[in-house]
């Protein structure tokens, strides 16, 4: 650098200083050379953790080559084979991963983004080698075996779908719509591969619910399948709230300064209306269905999303288990609390101290699981003539409690009244 130019710089950055800051200057030099080695440890460390994390949930790699394999050794069959494995038309892309036995991946098929799900077993329990990988997953096409008949084949199905869903009138009729899925050629028949591929499916309780609800409006469409990996519409919003905190940064990041993010972030307060009447539509629709009623036992406002038009899309279906699961689940659980009686996150029964066993009825409706969430989601920057009355349902609704059979009429009439009052607000507008 030429001495002039040297020269001005020093003017520049030191003149203007008094003189006793210009003699503290080698110390603030220390303090600002700490911080930044500071800064640089925390960028690593989170540059590291996001790798590390990555690396251990997302292996959709792995999922490929097992499907792939399956598929060309005629194992298995589906409707998005031939996509994945030989037109390369579908493809996986980011990953979207929770948990490293559960891989979720947006992508693409033909143009259309979608979103891929596929399960694989825990690494932990494998050698790390493809072919130990290869011979776990084999268990899963294990059934209907070789030999078996249509016929035996729908009493199959028809035992596990009730064992799933209880004693339903209409298990017939979905015992249909699965052969019908099944049957991806539409030949009329099933093929032993079709068969594996569809029993494999419904072992995955997301997919389940998927089909047996998938007239629902809130509920994703299925697009398609290969053996146990399946394909549904991309979910334009997959969370109520666009910013998550990554679990190894929480500690860091006050959870004030996150939800108040988020706040910022949120659709216009008309939009968030919109979007809660189809929340509560959705709740209606699984609370006493064709195939029986579902509970929700994990009200995440990371499991609800909403597509551009702000439509309600329940974006994630694996913490819905329908009641007859839940119910099996706790028949017959020793307890000594009501926290042992807990299926999932909050199915929540009592426990009899007395006999020291579950109750088989959960405490907590669903609608009150999801009026604590939409408390944070809808309060903030909601119309001052009707935050009052607002609030005033919320509370109403978050305090229902009591056995199901027994507060039906109620558990409506609080859903009806909170959705009258945010449709008579948004209403004859253009968020209507």
């Amino acid at each position: 650098m030429p001495r002039a130019l040297r020269r001005l710089v020093h003017l520049v950055l030191f003149c203007p200083l008094s003189k006793g800051l210009q003699s503290r200057l080698p110390a603030i030099k220390v303090k600002y050379l700490l911080l930044a080695w500071l800064g640089i440890l925390i960028a690593s460390w989170v540059i590291y953790m996001q790798y590390a994390s990555y690396s251990e949930l997302c292996r959709g790699h792995v999922c490929h080559m097992v499907i792939c394999d399956h598929y060309r050794r005629g194992i298995i069959s589906g409707s998005s084979c031939k996509a994945l494995c030989d037109q390369r038309s579908l493809t996986l892309q980011r990953c979207m991963s929770t948990s490293s036995t559960h891989q979720v991946y947006s992508g693409l098929w033909k143009e259309r983004p979608v979103v891929i799900k596929c399960g694989i077993e825990d690494p932990v329990k494998t050698d790390g080698a493809p072919d130990s990988v290869l011979r776990q997953e084999m268990s899963l096409f294990d059934k209907p075996t070789r030999g078996t008949s249509m016929d035996e084949f729908k009493e199959m199905l028809h035992s596990f779908l009730k064992a799933k869903l209880g004693e339903q009138p209409s298990l017939n009729t979905l015992v249909d719509r699965v052969i019908t899925l099944a049957d991806i050629n539409q030949d009329g028949k099933v093929s032993l591969a079709e068969a594996k591929s569809i029993w494999a499916l419904l072992q995955i309780n997301e997919f389940l619910l998927m089909v047996a609800l998938q007239e629902k409006e809130h509920t994703p469409k299925l697009l398609g399948f290969c053996g146990d990996l399946y394909v549904t519409e991309r979910v334009s919003h997959s969370s109520l709230y666009r910013l998550e905190v990554p679990h190894y940064l929480q500690a860091l990041v006050p959870e004030a300064l996150s939800s108040s993010l988020n706040h910022w972030l949120a659709p216009a307060w008309p939009r968030r209306a919109r979007i809660t009447i189809g929340l509560l539509e959705f709740v209606e629709e699984v609370f006493h269905g064709s195939y029986g009623s579902f509970l929700i036992c994990d009200a995440s406002p990371y499991h609800v999303g909403y597509n551009s038009k702000y439509d309600c899309k329940m974006a994630n279906l694996r913490s819905v288990a329908s009641e007859a699961v839940v119910r099996g689940y706790l028949r017959g659980r020793r307890c000594e609390t009501n926290a042992d009686c807990t299926y999932g996150r909050d199915c929540t029964a009592t426990c009899d101290r007395l006999v020291k066993q579950c109750n088989t009825e959960v405490v907590q409706p669903n609608l009150a699981k999801v009026c604590v969430l939409l408390q944070d989601f809808l309060l903030f920057g909601a119309p001052s003539d009707l935050r009052g009355d607002l609030e005033k349902q919320l509370r109403t609704c978050v305090t229902l409690s009591g056995l199901a059979s027994q507060m039906e009429v109620h558990h409506s009439l609080v859903l009806n009244n909170l959705k009258t009052l945010l449709w008579k607000k948004i209403s004859n507008t253009q968020y209507s």
